[in-house]
């Protein structure tokens, strides 16, 4: 892998964040494992919080669309009062959200609870969000030349400023334009990529998204956004097909604006 030219056409760059900006292994072993061992204590710090109740609601009435599915975890309405009362329905919040994260589910539901406990761990230190060490300085050089540059991930957009706002780098959030999660449409569904493109104000040509996931390279793909698939370690494999079908990159150097080309 040698790297390509952005096409001339090319104004924006999407980025997606785990497997692309920042490794997976901090989001699975740093990120979701602060959730599932800190949720039950955050809970029960925050539970008489409007915000708090809020998400348990939007995790019930989540749990009442899914109660079709296997394994699902019901969320009870506290009928009495008392800590015993309190404390069956956090439990039930608890198993609700490690089953969901145990399928990958991408709901607003868990992702609202999960940003608000990921703001309490940047807040106070416990958690710092990490990246690859190419993609500060490219991004700065792609701002310097002109480009802006988006985030397009499934974790909320709470979640996604936290991250760049709490960095190992410091606060780094006024490098990115703006940022997108599942509320504009999933990530492997090409009309996602349109809507992008409407919001942002220009043609999906005008836009290189880079992703580790080949799927959603396909959606964007399919509305004639320009796409590289990021190879980064801890990512998944890809095919031989795969490998000479996409451009492939394994850092973000490796892209070449076209006054550098």
């Amino acid at each position: 892998m040698v790297g390509f030219a952005v096409p001339a056409e090319v104004s924006v760059f999407l980025l997606d964040i785990e497997g692309t900006t920042t490794p997976i292994a901090f989001v699975k072993d740093t990120l979701f494992s602060y959730i599932k061992n800190n949720i039950r204590d955050y809970l029960r710090a925050h539970w008489e919080e409007e915000e708090c109740q809020e998400d348990v609601g939007l995790l019930r009435k989540q749990a009442e669309e899914d109660s079709r599915m296997d394994g699902v975890v019901p969320i009870p309405l506290e009928t009495r009062d008392g800590e015993e009362e309190v404390e069956r329905v956090i439990q039930a919040v608890v198993d609700n959200v490690h089953w969901q994260m145990s399928l990958d589910r991408k709901t607003m539901a868990l992702k609202q609870l999960q940003g608000h406990i990921w703001r309490a761990a940047y807040a106070n230190g416990r958690v710092k969000g990490e990246f690859f060490e190419d993609v500060v300085p490219a991004v700065r050089k792609w701002r310097a030349a002109g480009m802006k540059v988006y985030i397009y991930s499934s974790g909320s957009v709470e979640a996604q400023k936290l991250l760049f706002m709490n960095s190992t780098e410091g606060d780094i959030s006024e490098l990115f334009d703006g940022h997108f999660d599942t509320q504009i449409g999933p990530k492997v569904d090409s009309e996602s990529y349109q809507r992008i493109a409407t919001s942002i104000g220009c043609s999906t040509n005008n836009i290189l998204f880079l992703t580790d996931v080949t799927r959603e390279a396909d959606a964007a793909e399919e509305v004639d956004m320009h796409v590289a698939i990021v190879v980064r370690p801890g990512n998944a494999g890809l095919t031989d097909d795969e490998k000479s079908y996409y451009r492939l990159i394994t850092s973000f150097n490796e892209l070449f604006l076209p006054s550098s080309t």
